[in-house]
C-alpha cells in the first residue's frame, strides 16, 4: 500500500507562486502516471496535471502554460509548480497514481488578495 504525503500549500496572492511537493511511503518508479488533483468545496475532484515514467505530460486546460508537474523517481517525490495563480486556483490538492483508488491527505491551496 503506498501513501503519499503532500505539502507546500498555504495562502498566496493572486499571481503568486507555489510549489506543491508529494513524498511517498515507497517507490513510484513503477507507478506509471503520478497526477495531481484538486477539489474545491462543492466541486467535484478534477485532475490537474499527470505525468508518466516517460515523462508525457497532460494538463487540465485552465492550468496550461502556468503548472508544471514532475517528478523524481529517484526521490520518490512528485512536484506540483504552481504560477500566476488565480483565486480560481484555491482548492484542496492532491497527489497519487493516476487511476488509483483512496485518497490520501491533501494541502490547502487559498489564493487571495
Amino acid at each position: 500500500q503506498e501513501q503519499f504525503v503532500v505539502s507546500g500549500g498555504g495562502l498566496v496572492q493572486p499571481g503568486g507562486s507555489l510549489r506543491l511537493s508529494c513524498a511517498a511511503s515507497g517507490s513510484i518508479e513503477d507507478i506509471f502516471s503520478m497526477a495531481w488533483y484538486r477539489q474545491a468545496p462543492g466541486k467535484q475532484r478534477e485532475l490537474v496535471a499527470a505525468i508518466t515514467r516517460g515523462g508525457t505530460t497532460n494538463y487540465a486546460d485552465s492550468v496550461k502554460g502556468r503548472f508544471t508537474i514532475s517528478r523524481d523517481n529517484a526521490k520518490n517525490t512528485v512536484y506540483l509548480q504552481m504560477n500566476s495563480l488565480k483565486p480560481e486556483d484555491t482548492a484542496v490538492y492532491y497527489c497519487k497514481g493516476r487511476g488509483a483508488p483512496g485518497w490520501g491527505q491533501g494541502t490547502q491551496v487559498t489564493v487571495s488578495s
